[in-house]
């Protein structure tokens, strides 16, 4: 770790988890993170409403403790990151509005950094500087996505996605239609050992020679299995719970490593990187490992809690945007919960504009962050 390496705190409010990390260059220094997992579970599921009202109690408390954990004042940063989207309108408002608080009590340029990119960022903070271009997987409870990063910070290109359910959101229906509970990916990955893998043919989604390469489909899947299980109980049989769950599991796992290993080896790239909460998942990790090696491709997992939902990861990226020298953006940064994965950050107004790809937003004034009312600032912050 050097000195002059940026020092950035970053906030993650895409969803139900409250993450503020900071790092200085490509080392972690902080990871808070305040989950109100619990909270939805009562739901089967996320409520924004709740997950936005348990972001705005926890944001300063959780940004006080990750300060305290990295021994630093906040006058020390360098600069402060937030995810601007995707995710939850009402939850990422309230991380911007934080983030853009601080930056201006602080006098500290403010990032609005892609939660995707960031996804793939985070793996710095465990195995360093990442490869360009980066091979990326994705999966989540939102997202199930094949990218390619040539420049993290400036240029991500989406070889395929979902077109339905994500792979997160199908472990979820599935332990519902089990009454597993909420959130279902641990519970089945959990189950999953217990049982035979190949006791349930289950599909493949969009594996077919005619079928796009690189999508993915998880609905049928999800159909096949809730019918399987409804067909046994009407039968008055018992539900073999462990060898659905590891049937299930396989069936997700194999098309998410079978079509990113074919990525890899058709866009020449040497390396694979997967991240997203579902990377957490052991099956999924094992059977990359054990595909990737065959290819003679290197594997990069962060370890489970940087794949999830944090702040760490949202550090990561804002520091390689400091590093980098890419411009900040402006304190009329907006949340869009439909950010596309083709914009790893949104720069201010003037630079968007300037260089011909602005969000048809129109402002009648940039803020220079170095002069931006010192008086206020000292008032906002003392």
């Amino acid at each position: 770790m050097m000195a002059d390496e940026p020092l950035v705190l970053g906030i993650e409010t895409s969803c139900d988890e409250t993450g503020v990390g900071i790092v200085r260059g490509t080392t972690l220094l902080a990871d808070a993170v305040a989950s109100s997992v619990d909270t939805h579970a009562r739901f089967g599921g996320v409520v924004p409403e709740i997950a936005s009202r348990a972001h705005l109690e926890a944001m300063v408390p959780t940004i006080e403790r990750a300060l305290k954990t990295a021994g630093i004042s906040a006058r020390d940063l360098d600069g402060i990151a937030v995810t601007a989207g995707p995710g939850l309108a009402g939850a990422l408002l309230v991380g911007v509005s934080a983030a853009k608080a601080y930056a201006y009590a602080l006098n500290k340029p403010l990032y609005g950094v892609n939660h995707l990119a960031s996804h793939i960022c985070v793996d710095q903070l465990e195995h360093g500087p990442l490869p360009e271009p980066t091979m990326a997987l994705l999966v989540s409870g939102g997202h199930s996505s094949l990218l390619l990063a040539p420049d993290i910070t400036a240029d991500v290109r989406p070889l395929g996605a979902t077109i339905d359910d994500a792979a997160g959101e199908a472990f979820d229906k599935i332990a519902r239609v089990l009454d597993l509970g909420f959130p279902g990916g641990p519970v089945i990955d959990r189950l999953a050992r217990e049982g035979d893998p190949k006791a349930i043919a289950f599909p493949r989604g969009l594996t077919g020679s005619r079928d796009p390469l690189y999508d993915f489909s998880f609905s049928g899947l999800k159909t096949a299995v809730a019918r399987w299980i409804e067909a046994k109980r009407k039968a008055g049989e018992e539900v073999p719970v462990r060898d659905v769950a590891a049937s299930f599991q396989e069936a997700v796992v194999d098309v998410l490593t079978r079509k990113a290993v074919r990525a890899c080896k058709d866009e020449g790239v040497d390396h694979l990187m997967i991240g997203g909460g579902v990377a957490a998942n052991s099956r999924l990790r094992a059977l990359a490992q054990e595909r990737c090696e065959r290819a003679g491709i290197r594997l990069r997992v962060p370890r489970p809690g940087l794949c999830t939902d944090n702040g760490a990861m949202v550090a990561a990226l804002g520091a390689e945007m400091v590093a980098r020298n890419r411009p900040a953006s402006d304190l009329e940064l907006s949340a869009d919960s439909s950010l596309p994965v083709t914009e790893p950050h949104v720069p201010g107004e003037a630079h968007a504009q300037a260089h011909g790809h602005g969000h048809g937003h129109s402002h009648d004034h940039d803020h220079d962050h170095d002069h931006v009312h010192e008086v206020s600032k000292k008032n906002l912050y003392s």
